[in-house]
């Protein structure tokens, strides 16, 4: 997901050159239920992006952002206001959805402008329905340009803030790139979807470990209570024992002193 003003006022341009291609078909009587998906998923990537722009601004004061978040707001509203009343293909067109963000799209704006006017020009003169085609030219060279596209990488040694350079590609190519972009972010999502089940299955593994561990510390706390308490009865024993013979030894050397006595008696005689 874009988190960044210049990425997100490529997104806006992105969702520019669909409106606009959307409109053009309208004007032909032709479906763009196709592209109605494509569009609402960008309109909710970008206000998703602002939303993360929102909360950088809250948690870290970064007055480049902030300065950019009124016009990125202001395109969000303008855009869905359009995709919203599109239906009518007599809607006029504001000036936000013909003026491109980056200077490097003007071409790619003006050649759809070109385009829709053509195509209502066309229309007004026949109340025929009329299947759009594009030259055999265009077509070659759109052709080229989506051969030309390849598929999104990350590089780790570009500025994490500067946005892709996107002078060579058209509104085709943007389109083909975001859509690239959103295969990515699924395929990521899917990734730490399941890398999270494992970390889950992981935590509840050392938990029922832990409470292995708490039953055998109880087992032994339990075997040292016992233990304790035959100490503690023997000691009593003891004690016991040794204060009676404390409370017998005078009348234990009288007795000694008496068989002593006789013995000697004895043997005098």
């Amino acid at each position: 997901m874009a988190t960044n003003p210049p990425q997100l006022f490529l997104l806006a341009d992105h969702i520019k050159l669909s409106l606009l291609e959307r409109q053009r078909a309208l004007s032909l009587n032709l479906p763009s239920n196709s592209q109605d998906g494509q569009i609402s998923r960008s309109l909710e990537q970008l206000r998703s992006g602002i939303e993360s722009l929102e909360s950088q601004v809250e948690d870290t004061s970064d007055e480049s952002i902030t300065s950019q978040l009124p016009r990125l707001r202001t395109q969000l509203a303008e855009l869905t206001a359009q995709f919203d009343h599109s239906a009518n293909a007599s809607s006029s067109t504001s000036t936000t959805l013909t003026t491109p963000n980056d200077p490097s799209l003007a071409s790619d704006f003006s050649a759809a402008q070109k385009k829709k006017k053509t195509a209502t020009t066309s229309t007004s003169r026949s109340s025929k329905s009329v299947r759009f085609t594009d030259a055999e030219d265009d077509d070659d060279t759109d052709a080229a340009n989506r051969a030309a596209l390849f598929p999104y990488r990350d590089d780790p040694s570009a500025d994490a803030d500067a946005a892709p350079d996107q002078s060579h590609l058209d509104n085709q190519q943007t389109h083909e790139y975001h859509s690239q972009v959103l295969r990515d972010q699924d395929d990521q999502l899917d990734r730490l979807g399941a890398s999270i089940g494992r970390q889950r299955e992981l935590s509840m593994q050392i938990g029922q470990e832990l409470d292995d561990h708490v039953m055998l510390l109880d087992d032994v706390e339990e075997g040292v209570d016992r233990h304790q308490a035959q100490f503690n009865r023997a000691r009593g024993r003891l004690d016991r024992f040794s204060r009676k013979a404390r409370e017998n030894w005078s009348l234990t050397v009288i007795v000694v002193l008496i068989v002593i006595l006789v013995l000697l008696i004895i043997i005098t005689k």
